[in-house]
């Protein structure tokens, strides 16, 4: 920019001056043309704006005035305080929780710790990393500064509120062989890490949502969005080599859009009434189910019961029938007539008729009910002698 001369020469103070201390020069005339000024003076003011800056001593020159005069060591004295100005500027300082990632020309030559290191300024940069400090990352509700809802697709083409955030900072883990530290990372890799983890957050968590119905995500599917959102998050950060640790995903519990939530609120009422009808219905069936299986079981059992003394009957009968056969192969008539008396005494056992034998005595003296005329005297038995001629 042009020169102007800063002093107020409103008033009778003498001539204009130039940039260099001097009045420029005219062409005598007083026209007031500008001509560059002299070497020599300027050489002149600039040795005296010297002796003013280190003064020396006092010279006896004429008119009594006092003089500097600029010392053979007073160069070497300005140099040594310009370079230790140099030196203490390179000191600083990194927190109890940050981390200080140095660069040589804009390149990354390490990371410092807490506590006071020194840089060569000019040469090197330090870049404070808080590498303990948690942040956050709030998407939907009234703190995202998008309104009150933070719609999002179903996998049944329903639509759902959901408000999250997402707790971050920058990981301490140890890098691997030949990558930068996840400080350094955080440095260089990403350029605003808040816009980021904000975005990806928001693609993880429509990506997660869109994979679901829309019942195990207002139910009780929350604990499983969240997880799966977090790794999701985790995953993308991984890629662009942000040097982020994903802490945790906070969601509040997802709802319908206030224009039908009333309609869904209907919707959830019926379904709680089907599961109490189920549930209902159930309880019923553990009832009934158990106790006619308890039935069947005896009936089973009972047939299994009879069978077994049928068929012990059976086997007793032909056992039986066997051993009768050999007797009766040993000596035929004597078990014929056995065979014959136990007969008749089964068939005529419980009658009341009377086999009178034609070689008994004649008249009513052989068969006299004695037992009946006894009081309370049971009925005779039948007095039955065989007849094997017939």
């Amino acid at each position: 920019m042009p020169w102007s001369d800063n002093s107020n020469n409103s008033g009778n103070r003498g001539p204009t001056r130039g940039p260099w201390g001097q009045p420029p020069k005219n062409d005598g005339d007083g026209g007031g043309r500008g001509e560059p000024p002299d070497l020599e003076e300027l050489l002149q003011a600039s040795r005296q704006r010297l002796k003013r800056a280190f003064p020396r001593g006092r010279s006896g020159g004429g008119g009594g005035g006092r003089g500097f005069n600029l010392g053979p060591r007073a160069i070497p004295a300005a140099i040594v305080g310009l370079v230790a100005f140099w030196l203490l500027s390179g000191v600083y300082q990194v927190g109890p929780q940050e981390e200080g990632v140095q660069t040589t020309f804009g390149k990354y030559t390490g990371v410092s710790g807490p506590g006071l290191h020194w840089r060569a300024p000019v040469i090197q940069r330090v870049y404070k990393v808080p590498v303990d400090k948690q942040q956050h990352a709030t998407l939907g509700g009234s703190a995202s500064g998008r309104g009150g809802e933070n719609l999002m697709l179903t996998s049944d083409r329903n639509i759902v509120d959901v408000n999250f955030t997402v707790d971050w900072k920058i990981d301490r883990s140890p890098p691997k062989q030949g990558e930068m530290p996840n400080a350094a990372k955080f440095i260089f890799n990403i350029e605003n890490p808040a816009a980021m983890v904000t975005a990806v957050s928001e693609a993880a968590m429509r990506e997660t949502i869109g994979a679901k119905p829309l019942e195990p995500i207002i139910t009780s599917g929350q604990a499983d969005i969240v997880e799966q959102t977090r790794q999701r998050i985790q995953e993308v950060l991984d890629q662009y080599n942000s040097g982020i640790e994903v802490l945790r995903v906070n969601m509040d519990k997802p709802d319908v859009p206030g224009a039908v939530r009333d309609a869904f609120a209907d919707v959830i009422k019926a379904r709680n009434e089907k599961t109490q009808t189920i549930n209902e219905a159930q309880r019923d069936a553990n009832q009934i189910i158990p106790v006619a299986e308890g039935d069947a079981q005896k009936i089973v059992q009972d047939a299994q019961a009879y069978a077994a003394q049928i068929e012990a009957e059976a086997v007793g009968e032909a056992d039986r029938f066997n051993k009768v056969y050999d007797e009766y192969r040993r000596a035929k008539d004597v078990t014929k007539r056995r065979m014959y008396l136990e007969t008749m005494e089964k068939v005529l056992g419980d009658t009341n008729k009377v086999v009178v034998d034609d070689g008994a005595a004649s008249g009513v003296v052989p068969y006299l009910p004695l037992e009946k005329l006894q009081p309370g005297g049971s009925q005779p038995k039948a007095k039955t002698e065989a007849n094997p001629n017939g």
